[in-house]
This record gives structure tokens, sequence and C-alpha cells, in this order.
């Protein structure tokens, strides 16, 4: 956005820590967990950690939190990678939570040496029973008192793989009475008998995510460790490991999380999706990934664009998809390339053309370009394409396309009149016959003749045939995710329309991956992944206008 912004209190913050001389360099990382593809949420966080080192130096690291082996693949570390590097930022350190494996558990044994930890058989059940209740405190283990020695001899044997799945974990000792439930006594060392995406089976017990994190943070000496507000209750013992532990003090501070109209954001949902087939994928064009964003035509410029206006708050909120779709508009209208496709086709035949002749055309490619984009050569000809709604039998009033009698301007080509029209047995029309102006072709109208309609077409001889795939909301409800029943229930059975035989102008038969087009009056396009020369299939980004907020409701 061009104009001037008040800071954000993160902004705030970090100009006070500078000026202070707290930091003398600004260091932020992304911290995404390898078990799914990066949705438009994460965008935000992207654009918020990358974002504020390049506007007040310093560096952000890439730190993939693999602490999980069952759900992490390096499918996903190379897909989230490929998502940053997309939008248009640079880590400085590519780093694993597994680089720090032998460190974080030196951590753990530092705690259990000085009494800060235990070994406990409790089942996850037994755990969460004596936890108590938010307005309740909770009981201790009955093996809180364990001593030193013995906590060490089996925290060593569960790291040796003595143990099941289960049998112990490592738990801090913190206050089973705190009114912040995640400090009575947190586990922070399960048993996992599972290979690990880089580390194979050389570890059976892993660190839990409130252990690891922070800690993560301190190797790397991270200034600002940026959250979304659901970690607000975690920061209490983000701080009290880094306090006992005695290391360098990062700080969490925590920002509201990007909730999107008729989405869901749930790894765990999306999950669900890809797994029972809902969606052909992580990549799906309906799906809020980045990765699906960008197959469906998205910008990485519109994607930060967005992120910048919606801005960084501390209350949580629900920000409509068509500010999404906006930007996105609003940056294709200025990049993408004019061209003519006709999806839902009606021959029409200009009967005093000459037979057999043809000619070649010249289109602007962007008229909102200070060049004009380039130009393009179009092919005309006796026979065309137009599309079916530009043809109406019983004019309505005030329509200016086609009907009996009616005169409209073929873009960049001439201006015809409607004389009659073919219908079928069914009595569906077929074939509309007009005759042109041969002295009203574009940029050299001497006809005198005005007209109030410019449609589309492609000339049928030279025209390529197209897989169109036209999509929509992935859910018809606002916000799926706080309705009754299953957010499934809400899945949207229009969000992807076929069109298996659109026809399109000869030069889209060149098109390529991640160029954008706009098919005149059609909306804004770009060529899918599943297409080949042969087969070209192109995806609709967004329509031209916000048709939904208009009576799709």
């Amino acid at each position: 956005m061009s104009e001037e912004r008040s800071l954000n209190f993160i902004e705030e913050i970090i100009e006070n820590d500078l000026k202070s001389g707290k930091y003398k360099t600004l260091i932020t990382r992304f911290p995404p967990e390898p078990n799914g593809y990066l949705h438009i949420g994460h965008a935000k966080a992207i654009c918020l950690n990358f974002g504020l080192t390049k506007k007040y130096g310093g560096y952000t690291n890439l730190r993939f939190d693999d602490t999980n082996p069952v759900t992490e693949k390096t499918e996903y570390v190379d897909s989230q990678q490929a998502d940053i590097k997309w939008l248009g930022f640079q880590w400085e350190n590519e780093l694993y939570t597994s680089d720090y494996f032998d460190t974080l558990y030196n951590y753990a044994v530092k705690l259990v040496e000085n009494g800060l930890a235990y070994v406990d058989e409790s089942s996850a059940d037994e755990i969460a029973r004596l936890k108590g209740t938010p307005t309740e405190p909770g009981t201790d283990s009955p093996h809180r008192s364990r001593s030193i020695a013995e906590n060490l001899d089996i925290f060593t044997r569960m790291k040796n793989g003595e143990f099941a799945d289960g049998a112990y974990t490592l738990r801090a000792k913190i206050d089973m009475s705190s009114p912040n439930m995640l400090m009575r006594d947190p586990i922070v060392y399960r048993i996992k008998h599972a290979d690990h995406h880089r580390t194979g089976s050389t570890w059976c017990i892993y660190p839990m995510y409130d252990f690891a994190h922070g800690q993560s943070d301190s190797i790397e000496e991270i200034t600002h460790s940026i959250c979304t507000l659901e970690y607000v209750s975690h920061r209490e013992l983000y701080d009290w490991f880094i306090a006992q532990l005695n290391i360098f003090p990062s700080h969490q501070y925590e920002f509201a999380r990007l909730n999107l109209t008729y989405t869901v954001m749930s790894k765990r949902k999306l999950l669900q999706l890809v797994n029972e087939g809902l969606v052909s994928g992580w990549n799906d064009p309906r799906m809020p990934t980045i990765s699906g964003l960008r197959r469906r035509g998205y910008t990485p410029e519109s994607i930060r664009e967005f992120c910048e206006r919606i801005g960084i708050a501390k209350r949580e909120n629900l920000i409509e998809l068509s500010l999404l779709e906006f930007c996105v508009r609003e940056d294709l209208n200025k990049t993408s390339t004019r061209v003519m496709a006709v999806l839902d086709p009606i021959k029409m035949v200009i009967t005093n053309y000459p037979e057999g002749r043809s000619e070649v055309l010249i289109g602007e490619n962007n008229p909102e370009a200070e060049d004009k984009g380039g130009s393009r050569e179009i092919p005309f000809s006796k026979e065309l394409w137009i599309e079916r709604e530009d043809f109406m039998e019983v004019p309505a009033k005030k329509w200016f396309r086609l009907a009996p009698g009616a005169t409209v301007r073929l873009k960049h080509a001439y201006i015809v009149k409607c004389e009659d029209f073919i219908k079928d047995e069914s009595g569906i029309v077929t074939e509309i016959h007009c005759t042109y102006y041969p002295e009203s072709k574009s940029g050299e109208d001497t006809s005198g003749i005005n007209v109030k309609g410019t449609i589309h077409w492609v000339s049928k001889a030279h025209a390529k045939v197209a897989e169109v795939r036209l999509y929509d909301r992935l859910f018809t409800s606002e916000s799926p995710d706080s309705e009754e029943g299953d957010f499934k229930d809400y899945l949207n059975p229009n969000s992807m329309e076929v069109i298996k035989e659109a026809y399109i102008e000869p030069y889209l038969a060149d098109a390529t991956l991640d160029t954008r087009y706009q098919f005149i009056r059609k909306g804004y396009f770009t060529l899918d992944t599943d297409s080949t020369p042969e087969h070209l299939v192109f995806n609709r980004t967004v329509s031209l206008k916000d048709a939904w907020s208009k009576g799709n409701k």
C-alpha cells in the first residue's frame, strides 16, 4: 500500500528495544511444523517475521519444529520451503528442532538434576485427572517425590529404548495449584518409538512443543519470538524454562491469527479433506493453502498486499475472503494479459464475409499497463464462436448485445448486425447469422455507426480447445468451524464447475504456468499444472467482480 500507516504494536516494541540498546540485532524465526502444507494464515506470520527484519535489519531463521515423527514428512519440508520462496522471502539459516535434540536432552537432564523434573509412569488419563480444573487445584502425582538419582536412571533408560510408548513421561515440577493449567507439571518428554524424517531411529524419546520451542529460540538467540494468540497461556511456561536453565532470554509476543471466511485453517481439518478425497490434494485450487492459491492463479504480490492490509492486531477477528479477492483483482488488473475465450459457445456466421478469407487483427495485451503490455495477433474469419449469453431471441429492455436486428461491436474487429438464427429440433438456437460492416474495423472505423455493446469472440477455424475450471468458495457457510455438526456438512457442492470444451484464441496455445490472463468479460485465469500441450487446462482465479456478495450467500 502506498499510503503511510501507523506502527503496529510489535513494531513499537521492536523500535523501543533497538533504541534502548536491549538488542543490537533483530532476529526472528518462522517455525512451521512439517506436518502439512502452509496456508494463508501462515502467510500472515511469514510476512510479519520476514517483513520485520527487512524493515529493521537483522535476519529471520526458518526452523522446522520436527518433534513429532509420526506426522512429519520431508514432502512437507520441501513444500513449505517452496512456498516461502514463492512469497518472496529468503531465510538466513535453515534449521530444525531436531538439530538440537542432544542439547534439549541435556537441558532436561539439568532440570532433573536440579530437582525441577521427574519421571512419571501415570497414564495419560491419570495425569489429566490429577491436573484438576481451572477452578480447582491439581493433585501431586504419586511419583512426584522420586529421588533425583532414580529420575536420572529411568530417564536415561527411556532414552536407551528400554520402555514401550506411554510407559513413562518426564514432567517439569512446577506448581499443581497454579491458575495456569499449563504450569501444572507439564510433560517435557514422551516415549515414541517411530522413525524420524531426519534422525531415523536414533531417538525414541521426543521433547514436547512447550519445552522445545523456547529453548530452540534461545539457542538461536531469537530476540522476538512471535506467535499467535492461542499461545498467550504458554508464555509463562516459555519464560519458566528459560529462567530455570539460565539461557539466552528469548521472549514471546502474540498477535491475532488470521481467520478467513468461507474456509477452515486447521491443518487437521485440511488433512481430513485431503485424505477423504473431498479435494484433489493439498494444492487443490479451492484450498486455502499457499500452493493451492498459487495453482489457482494468486500472485505473491496480492497475498503480501492482503497481509499488509489486514495488519497486526491483538484481538481475534474474521477477515472477509472478498478482501483477498479484491487484492488479487487489483494486482491482476495491472499485470494480466487480455485474451478472448468462449466458455459456452454458439456459432456465428458472418454471411457477407468472403468465403475462405481470414485476416489478422491486433489486440492490446493490457490497456492498464504503461506500454499496453505489448500486442498480439488475433485471427478473424467468416465463422466465429461467441458466448451463448450474448444472444437473446426476444431481447429484454436495455439489452445491448445480439438479438434479431441488433448491432454490436466484435472486440478488436468489426460491427455486426444480427439478421437471423437457426434452431434445432428441441428449440435451442444453434447458429446466428450476421452481416458485418467492412468500414467499421476497430482503429480504422469510418462507418459512423454507433453501438452500445461490445462482445468477445474466437475464430472457429483457428480456435484451440481447452478445459476450463471455474472455482468458487469451498464452503457455503461464512464460518464452517462455528456451525453445528460436522464442518464438512457445509462444503459447497458447486465449488468447482468443469467446462470440458471451451474455445480460446490460438495465442493461448503457448500459455505458461504462473502467467496470468484476463479472459475478457469472464475473469482472471491461469494455466493449471494438469495441462499438457495436447490438453490445455485453465483455472479461474477470481471473477471480474464480486458476484458472491450480490446474492450468492
